[in-house]
């Protein structure tokens, strides 16, 4: 399937029926996606994987997120499968100011990704973007591939303005750099965060501790920073006797005297139900989060830490809970007038899926394939459902399928109900067939609470029937 994918990509390109398309997106879900499929890869071989960002000027871009996302997955899958079992792989993102050709706002994306993994030789550099050239070796030909990536790398690449060059010496990896011009989208509204309130910020590296510190800092409030878990929950008892309490607890992954976890399950006893708790980490969140939710998290935030990610859902979190303390448990976020529909065969994913939805009032009906969620939709009134979330690879009959027979049904809603395609496979063509089959939007797994509840603002309205 890889081999086919990269020729029909190949296809495309010299054909010049490949068109680049212009849609706004978000760099840190960009990144995060890109850490999503490239981390397990890393794990299973026991490397050092870590993506860092430098000076980031613009979050909100317009490009072709799908070919530039299908560029990092390529580039950072290669320093993967051709650096040995425990290296080390550094990617980094950064940014400079570069207006455009007709001086529209624009910023010059800046990637590198080195390895110090087997490395190639001066004469390879030659010829590493041309079309089926591999790394003649007992070491590479061990590993899978089609010879193909590179060369539609830097077709990419070209069509899009920008430049890759590539330094490596052999046997001691290999330095990708890319460096592409992308338009800047419209910026989102400023989150509204209590200017001046306090929040706890529970972590033991320094390097995590201090981003977190002037993220909060650049938005007006004031962090609290302590190392351990037992100071922490020292702090919030006091805080908690004497009427001060900080309005969240920003929990890193590393304590020095317990694990994040537990200390989450400490705090969620002692500060009750609604008091905010953000997960800042690095860490599989897929791997770990039933346990999360069921510790008390209330949301995940995912490393490299980008400001917008963390301050949009500390000002989600933190504006529900001071709405609900002043409005009797109303919150911006109370969508139980809407009803979605949930399709899921995996009995966790699908638990997990309908706690984190009942967080925000919404009703929710379970289907565990398609046909079940087919015939739902069928037997349900007309405007029933306000959203369905669509997973791909289902017994019986799978995602595509189910959304194409909603989409063919003759009534109304099922040409206007928003459908949202869940799944782990999120490359360009697995979202190309879920555009296909009728799909509205696609949302990667791990679910990322930060997405889904941007999703649900923007289809639902909080307290009403989105009819």
């Amino acid at each position: 399937m890889s081999l086919v994918n990269d020729v029909l990509d190949m296809s495309r390109i010299d054909s010049g029926r490949m068109t680049l398309s212009e849609e706004p997106f978000s760099l840190a879900d960009l990144v995060h996606d890109v850490a999503v499929i490239v981390r397990p890869q890393a794990t299973q071989k026991n490397q050092s994987l870590h993506i860092g960002i430098g000076e980031i000027l613009e979050e909100n871009l317009v490009g072709d997120s799908l070919r530039l996302r299908q560029i990092l997955v390529n580039i950072i899958g290669n320093a993967v499968k051709y650096t040995q079992a425990g290296g080390h792989i550094q990617v980094t993102f950064s940014q400079c100011a570069q207006p455009d050709q007709q001086n529209r706002p624009a910023v010059r994306l800046v990637f590198s990704c080195q390895d110090d993994g087997i490395g190639m030789s001066q004469e390879f550099l030659q010829r590493i973007f041309l079309p089926f050239e591999r790394v003649s070796s007992a070491a590479v030909n061990k590993i899978e591939g089609t010879g193909l990536g590179m060369s539609i790398v830097k077709k990419l690449v070209d069509s899009m303005g920008g430049v890759i060059t590539v330094e490596s010496e052999e046997g001691k990896g290999s330095l990708f750099r890319i460096e592409l011009p992308l338009l800047i989208g419209q910026g989102r509204k400023a989150p509204a965060l209590p200017a001046g309130s306090k929040v706890l910020v529970a972590e033991g590296r320094p390097d995590l501790a201090g981003q977190i510190a002037a993220c909060l800092l650049s938005a007006g409030l004031t962090p609290v920073r302590l190392e351990t878990g037992l100071a922490a929950v020292t702090r919030l008892t006091e805080a908690q006797y004497e009427g001060r309490m900080p309005c969240a607890l920003l929990l890193g992954q590393e304590l020095a005297d317990m694990p994040a976890l537990d200390m989450a399950a400490h705090v969620r006893q002692l500060a009750g139900p609604d008091f905010p708790i953000l997960l800042v980490s690095d860490e599989d969140w897929a791997q770990i989060e039933y346990r999360a939710v069921r510790a008390g998290v209330s949301a995940f935030v995912p490393c490299p830490l980008f400001p917008s990610r963390l301050l949009e859902t500390l000002s989600s979190l933190t504006s529900g809970a001071a709405a609900g303390a002043e409005a009797g448990g109303s919150r911006d976020d109370d969508y139980s007038g809407s009803r979605v529909l949930l399709v899921e065969d995996n009995e966790l994913n699908q638990e997990i899926a309908m706690e984190l939805l009942g967080m925000t009032g919404v009703q929710v009906d379970a289907a565990g394939d398609g046909a079940q969620a087919l015939e739902l939709f069928q037997h349900s009134p007309e405007g029933w459902y306000d959203l369905i979330f669509m997973d791909i690879q289902m017994p019986v009959m799978d995602g595509f399928e189910a959304a194409r027979r909603i989409r063919a049904l003759p009534r109304q809603d099922a040409r206007d109900v928003w459908i949202v395609a869940m799944t782990a496979n999120a490359f360009v063509e697995d979202i190309r067939q879920s555009r296909d089959a009728g799909m509205n939007e696609h949302l990667s797994k791990p679910v990322d609470v930060d997405r889904l509840l941007d999703i649900l603002r923007r289809q639902l309205k909080p307290g009403a029937a989105n009819r």
